[in-house]
């Protein structure tokens, strides 16, 4: 059987935050107004035009805007210590958007020196008010390790009141821990259902995840059509891991009738972005010529990506080749070599490959 791809495991920043509203007079309120109106049209010189006057009559929606369009390089050239300096002057006035964005400049490194400290100080501020970005940004902080003691614990913590606003990453975050027993007893069910909050908001990471948990039969009873469902979604976000897995079901006729030539098309999608199980499965598919004339030197193409990315089943795959002398001469030191590299990773086959050709040479 060719290899499904694996929970994703990374947790999520995310990004920083333009401020959409205005508490002021009301000539200044429809300048503001106007200003996010050409910006959502990517307009950007009319808005940064319009919103500099207010940034600098000190209203701290302005500023902050200022600062976005400084970080991003939007109708200026794009400088961080300029976005820095206005994202402080909103942040002086208490503005949580702004203090949430000094924490990613932070986080980040951007204009300033890298420090997750710094970033976990900015965080709080904004977090203490409720901001759900921030709050799930110091889970993440907690749950790497950066600029503070790895805590799955206070990462759980801060991901639960982040996802009690509805914030997907964070729902996903909580999934991931409940996934590997991180911080928690080890929960697949919990696991299952915070990823399905998730991706039921439209998160890639989790429509995958929660595609694994239906096709493995993990805290959900095992259905291979909901997992399709699961991972077309994720895959029309281009999500490469799901394009590998529903070459998968395809490949296995699990769900879907078999399906060779499908199963081809999808790992190409995946391949294409540079996905190492794919790659692998588009050797096999070419050595044993199903979806596909069977081509040997084909299957060694492919399979030298795969491996060239540290594939134990890629670089096995390449052993069996030479060593059978199929697409290339037969090479007994050259499938050695490959089988030890797939041994060291633990390749079963690959360890028995090496003891067969033990006794050859002896």
């Amino acid at each position: 059987m060719k290899p499904y791809t694996q929970t994703t495991l990374s947790a999520f920043f995310t990004a920083c935050a333009l401020t959409f509203s205005l508490p002021a007079a009301a000539d200044d309120t429809t300048q503001f107004n106007q200003a996010g109106q050409a910006y959502q049209k990517q307009d950007y010189a009319t808005a940064f035009n319009l919103w500099m006057p207010l940034a600098q009559k000190g209203y701290k929606e302005a500023q902050n805007n200022i600062g976005l369009m400084y970080e991003r390089g939007q109708s200026v050239k794009q400088d961080y210590a300029q976005a820095m300096q206005w994202y402080q002057k909103a942040s002086q006035q208490g503005l949580v958007d702004a203090q949430y964005n000094i924490g990613v400049l932070y986080k980040r490194g951007w204009g300033v020196k890298q420090d997750y400290a710094q970033a976990m100080q900015w965080y709080l501020k904004a977090a203490q008010q409720g901001d759900a970005e921030a709050q799930n940004n110091i889970g993440v902080l907690y749950d790497q390790g950066s600029g503070v003691k790895q805590d799955y614990a206070q990462a759980m913590q801060w991901y639960l009141k982040a996802a009690q606003q509805g914030h997907a990453k964070a729902q996903y975050n909580i999934g991931v821990l409940y996934d590997q027993g991180w911080g928690v007893k080890q929960d697949d069910a919990q696991a299952a259902q915070w990823y399905q909050k998730a991706a039921q908001q439209g998160d890639a990471y989790a429509q995958y995840n929660i595609g694994n948990m239906y096709r493995d039969g993990r805290g959900v009873k095992q259905d291979y059509a909901q997992a399709m469902q699961w991972f077309l979604k994720a895959a029309q976000q281009g999500d490469a891991s799901a394009q590998n897995n529903i070459g998968g079901l395809y490949d296995q006729g699990q769900g879907v009738k078999q399906d060779y030539a499908q199963a081809m098309q999808w790992y190409l999608k995946a391949a294409q972005q540079g996905h190492a199980s794919a790659q692998n499965n588009i050797g096999v598919m070419y050595k044993r010529g199903q979806g596909v004339k069977q081509d040997y030197a084909q299957a060694m193409q492919w399979y030298q990506k795969a491996a060239q990315q540290g594939d134990a089943l890629a670089q096995y795959g390449i052993g069996v080749l030479y060593y059978n002398g199929r697409g290339v001469a037969r090479d007994l030191q050259q499938a050695r070599y490959w089988f030890e590299l797939a041994a060291k990773q633990g390749h079963q086959k690959a360890i028995e490959g090496l003891k067969k050709l033990d006794q050859i040479q002896r």
